[in-house]
């Protein structure tokens, strides 16, 4: 008898009539940067496969443009000939031969291309590109569409499943159907019926040309989250009208990339849009049109997807980045393992913010996503014994790896529990995420037979003594201290105070440093304790002014953020824009919500003193214009060093030694960095 499974909804079959999908679950299209030019090929047939292999229902791949003009950048991933349709067979074989469906989707990006022959309906620049897209002419338009059509009949050629209409997120369709970036007055402007041609004339032509027996998969913008955005009644008539011309499924595409509200991001409560698709679900259901539909944005574990389709939010749900984190994610849900899955923490560091960079993209939490081909996990040829020092994300990296190779592994931790600087982010609203890692890898050292040694302060002598093959420093970073006359006080605390230790925090507060951890610390001070709107999916809504797209356009409306729980000011010494180290593409978002709960925020300052009263600042290289900054406490965030006391005696003694983590470079502290590290120095000794 086949085993109960926790995850009914999840695991049903689909059936699409010409064929049947395995399970519920659609691997959402990401950019790694494996599409752009033929020598990645192998590296995405490997990274594609592993997912196949880890019981993924369907994928789609990362975007392909139909034609130049719809590149993302220069050179960027382009099917447009029979002789690119033969390299992609690597891709499509490799996926088959682990019993996998994929689809290839067709991405064309208008007036966000980063290129000068970016094309747009009007020409009207982005504010997300540096290049003024050419108006189309009637007859460019219909040479686009001919783009797309030839694009899906060569994925078919190229073995392919199925194409994904890239409809949303503010690229070139979506850019037809708005009068925020389409102004034409011809029959491809003006009326709504005009402007949504382009889309559905692509879906109908593309069916013709394909045939009946291949999935074509339209990602339909849903909530736009801009000003000018389509109504909900645009967005249901394009919904109607790209089902009667022949979509298979339509997937949800939410908020455009100039959109000013987080979509992804791990603030962003868990399938927090799943309602979006359900409004649009129940109303084609009730005309009786049944084309399945997928929803997507941060549904990073199984309970949230089974919830959502027991819900009848949708059909299918649509992780991706939780699959960079997790091939396996699906198989694991079968088995009943859900603890076991490495949790997608939606940091965006190692995916959004290296596919912005043009790097290739990767995962904080399971750095070989996308390196499959280089970091192999194979069984040591002998058993060895190694140390490692310090339970941060450095250290459990190496260790679990390294025990997984089959050596010997005594991890040691000073503290009460593993975790290291995540024991301090998970406590920041918004980043509750991190508690699933740190469950992760409580799991992995289980699974894997790491000796871990809780409250025990490594000793040089006793770890030489013990005749290691080597020892792994990951000892973190202690605090840098700013040598600030009067840091003694006892108004005073460290980031390490406030986060781990609770100490007591005054109404007004001045926070001495503007990293990430200063601004961590602006964001858990100004939340009532305990009150996280990433865990109050209306709270956070109505935070961020995402509305309802029946009553507003676009769904998005005046932000209206809770109080702030303490009056803060925000410092650093270098001039200019505060939180410009934060991340590419979180950046923003972080500098947003301090904004909205009024903090201040000042750079240039010099730290002269700090008194009772408070802390006593000059500007510029002159020292001028002292000021006083009256608050209750002075918090420190000035950064970081490594703490590496045990390595000199180490290596004097004669024993191997490697750094890792901030124990290797404090720098911005950096779980990617320290993970990937960790993860490279196990699979390599």
């Amino acid at each position: 008898m086949p085993r109960m499974t926790a995850y009914p909804h999840l695991l049903a079959p689909l059936d699409l009539g010409f064929t049947t999908l395995p399970n519920r679950v659609l691997m959402g299209s990401m950019h790694t940067g494996l599409e752009d030019g033929r020598k990645h090929f192998p590296a995405m047939a490997a990274f594609l496969a592993e997912r196949a292999r880890g019981g993924v229902g369907l994928m789609v791949t990362g975007g392909f443009a139909p034609n130049i003009e719809g590149w993302a950048k220069p050179f960027a991933g382009t099917l447009a000939t029979s002789g690119a349709a033969r390299r992609h067979k690597i891709v499509t074989d490799a996926v088959h031969a682990e019993g996998g469906r994929i689809a290839l989707q067709i991405l064309h990006t208008g007036r966000y291309g980063y290129h000068p022959l970016c094309v747009a309906p009007s020409r009207i620049q982005s504010p997300i590109s540096p290049f003024t897209p050419r108006e189309l002419s009637a007859r460019g338009i219909e040479r686009q569409i001919r783009a797309f059509v030839r694009c899906a009949k060569l994925a078919r050629e190229a073995g392919y499943d199925g194409v994904e209409v890239m409809g949303s997120e503010g690229y070139f369709i979506n850019q037809f159907l708005v009068t925020h970036t389409n102004q034409r007055t011809d029959e491809w402007g003006g009326p709504y019926a005009n402007r949504m041609r382009l889309a559905v004339e692509i879906v109908q032509r593309v069916r013709e040309a394909v045939g009946p027996d291949f999935i074509l998969i339209y990602r339909l913008s849903m909530l736009d989250l801009i000003p000018d955005g389509s109504s909900w009644e645009e967005a249901v008539t394009l919904a109607r009208a790209i089902a009667q011309a022949g979509a298979t499924i339509i997937n949800t595409g939410i908020g455009w990339h100039e959109a000013r509200i987080p979509t992804i991001a791990t603030s962003v409560p868990r399938g927090a849009f799943a309602w979006v698709t359900k409004k649009m679900r129940e109303t084609l259901r009730a005309e009786g049109i049944t084309v399945p539909m997928v929803t997507s944005n941060r549904i990073n574990m199984p309970e949230v997807g089974e919830q959502i389709l027991a819900d009848g939010c949708a059909d299918m749900v649509s992780p991706a980045r939780p699959l960079l984190a997790d091939p396996d994610f699906v198989r694991k849900a079968q088995e009943n393992r859900s603890a076991d899955i490495n949790t997608c923490i939606a940091c965006n560091q190692a995916c959004l913010d290296h596919t912005f960079q043009l790097k290739l993209a990767s995962c904080l939490v399971n750095p070989r996503a996308g390196h499959e081909t280089e970091l192999v996990l194979h069984r040591a040829p002998a058993k060895k014994r190694f140390a490692v020092v310090g339970a941060g994300p450095a250290g459990l990296a190496a260790a679990t790896t390294l025990a997984e190779r089959g050596h010997e592994v005594q991890l040691y931790e000073a503290g009460d529990r593993i975790g290291g600087q995540f024991n301090m982010a998970k406590r920041i609203p918004g980043k509750e995420e991190f508690h699933e890692t740190l469950r992760y890898f409580e799991r992995r050292i289980a699974a894997t037979g790491v000796q871990l040694h809780l409250r025990t302060r490594a000793d040089a002598a006793a770890l030489a003594a013990q005749k290691f093959d080597a020892v792994l420093l990951a000892t973190g970073v202690s605090a840098r201290d700013p040598k600030i006359p009067g840091q003694d006080g006892p108004n005073v605390l460290s980031y390490i105070d406030v986060l781990l230790h609770g100490k007591p925090v005054g109404e007004r507060v001045a926070i001495v440093g503007a990293g990430g951890i200063g601004f961590d610390v602006a964001e858990f001070l100004v939340t009532p304790e305990g009150h996280s709107p990433t865990l109050n999916l209306h709270e956070w809504l109505a935070e961020w002014g995402v509305a309802d797209p029946a009553q507003v356009r676009g769904g998005v409306t005046r932000a209206q953020p809770a109080p702030p729980a303490r009056k803060v000011t925000l410092l650093q010494r270098k001039a200019g824009k505060l939180g410009k180290g934060l991340g590419k593409t979180t950046g923003w978002i972080h500098r947003a919500a301090l904004q909205m709960k009024q903090v201040e925020m000042i750079g240039g300052v010099n730290y002269e003193r700090i008194t009772p009263q408070g802390l006593f600042v000059t500007y510029g290289e002159k020292r001028q214009d002292g000021q006083l900054i009256e608050c209750d406490t002075v918090v420190l965030c000035a950064g970081q060093e490594p703490l590496r006391e045990l390595e000199a005696p180490l290596r004097a003694a004669g024993v191997p030694v490697h750094l890792i983590g901030g124990a290797h470079e404090a720098g911005e502290l950096d779980a990617k960095r320290a993970i990937d590290q960790g993860t490279r120095l196990a699979l390599n000794l």
